[in-house]
């Protein structure tokens, strides 16, 4: 027991960064039909970031408390993955929105390795480690270990989606959200501005990927300019495996996903007579994904066309 529920910790912990990628993932593909295949790479460029800010503010304020560095870092990530997202957008979705359905996929698998390169030029291809801002000391739960940076992340996560879900339900950008994504032109007659909607889109989105790459550089301690492709792509099959376009589905996929690779790879090696180990954590992802497209290819909750945003 004590193995099982260290990995349901670490499940959960793992779910929580795909849930808030997958959130970009979906609520742009509800918006406007596109899976933005760069938004790892926000991620990524949200990590990076935050490490760079990190370096200059303990040099600049040696003084200052880690939490209080770690979340000065972590705004200062959002702001640029979000100039980053609403660029991308504009130069390079928004010309193609009336093209072929090929062409924006193209065109968003071109800016994720377009992005990777940029960053690697920029910050160097070698891995950087990620500095530890909060007490290392793990903590005991009924003879599993959990850190404070992973409590830090499930209760960030908690936040995040409690903020997005009043945001899509209470707002008027909630609402113009809804009434974009299931009628731009009725929606568009009705007062609302459509771009404006689908850049905002794309802020929010970005706003939870550059919080999830900070949250994952900081529990794995490393960050360098491919780490979000892994990620992104996982948390892509979380959206699918949740239902692509729905907001509850990202989420319960997401944390469906990291519990299956958390708990698979806690027992791979007994499963398989110790043929696979640990390190095939990542093929648990894709297995989920073939089963999901095939059983059910719109996903555990389907696709609430109204709900879409």
């Amino acid at each position: 027991m004590d193995v099982f529920l260290q990995q349901v910790i670490n499940g959960l912990v793992m779910g929580s960064m795909y849930a808030l990628v997958a959130l970009g993932y979906t609520m742009v593909y509800g918006i406007i039909n596109l899976i933005n295949f760069a938004h790892g790479e926000v991620l990524m460029v949200g990590a990076l970031t935050s490490w760079s800010a990190i370096g200059m503010m303990q040099e600049a304020m040696p003084w200052a408390p880690g939490w209080l560095i770690l979340i000065l870092a972590t705004l200062i990530a959002c702001v640029v993955a979000v100039a980053l997202n609403f660029t991308i957008e504009k130069v390079a979705y928004r010309p193609l929105r009336n093209s072929p359905k090929l062409a924006p996929l193209i065109t968003a698998i071109g800016m994720s390795i377009l992005l990777q390169t940029l960053a690697m030029i920029i910050w160097k291809p070698n891995y950087k480690a990620y500095p530890t801002l909060l007490p290392s000391t793990p903590i005991n739960v009924a003879g599993a270990v959990i850190t404070p940076t992973q409590i830090m992340i499930l209760g960030v996560t908690a936040v995040s989606l409690a903020v997005l879900m009043w945001l899509v339900n209470y707002t008027r950008l909630g609402r113009a959200m809804r009434a974009t994504a299931e009628n731009p032109r009725v929606a568009g007659l009705m007062g609302v501005k459509p771009d404006m909607v689908i850049s905002a889109t794309f802020v929010i989105g970005a706003i939870l990927a550059a919080i999830a790459g900070v949250m994952y550089a900081s529990n794995y301690g490393t960050a360098q300019h491919a780490m979000g492709f892994l990620p992104g792509l996982k948390a892509f099959t979380a959206a699918v495996f949740g239902g692509i376009g729905n907001l509850s589905g990202a989420v319960v996929g997401g944390i469906l996903l990291g519990l299956i690779e958390a708990i698979g790879s806690g027992y791979i090696g007994q499963l398989t007579g110790g043929v696979l180990g640990s390190h095939y954590t990542d093929i648990f992802a894709f297995i989920v994904l073939i089963f999901v497209l095939t059983l059910r290819p719109s996903g555990l909750m389907g696709e609430r066309v109204a709900d879409r945003a």
